[in-house]
């Protein structure tokens, strides 16, 4: 089904997902478009040219982490196993919230830096 901005269209119109092949609906229950998988978090390329308009390389998009900005809306950061190209967008209130957290910490089970020596902070 092709979407049309009505949010009636958005509530029947459903894609399989790239990783897993959950069926996904695209309107989340927040009422936003979605475009991850709410199980495994991946999503599809969608590039949008400025000439050509939307066309679609259609590789899988990785989810790598989460991104805070100043409105408190959390975003989920994609990456192209093919082009390498970023993406952002929302998180919704279904998404796999063990696989949001390992995300989410990721940065402080790594960090970029040897923390032996700080004492107490």
């Amino acid at each position: 089904m092709t979407d049309t901005g009505s949010r009636s269209v958005l509530r029947t119109e459903t894609f399989a997902c790239v990783r897993c092949g959950l069926t996904v609906t695209a309107l989340a229950p927040d009422g936003r478009r979605r475009n991850h998988c709410p199980s495994c978090l991946h999503s599809r390329h969608i590039l949008d040219h400025v000439e050509g308009g939307p066309s679609e390389c259609r590789s899988r998009m990785t989810p790598i982490s989460i991104a805070v900005p100043r409105n408190g809306d959390w975003m989920l950061i994609h990456r192209c196993v093919r082009c390498g190209e970023l993406t952002s967008s929302p998180l919704s209130g279904d998404d796999n919230q063990l696989l949001l957290m390992r995300l989410a910490v990721r940065p402080l089970a790594q960090p970029p830096f040897p923390l032996e020596g700080f004492g107490d902070l």
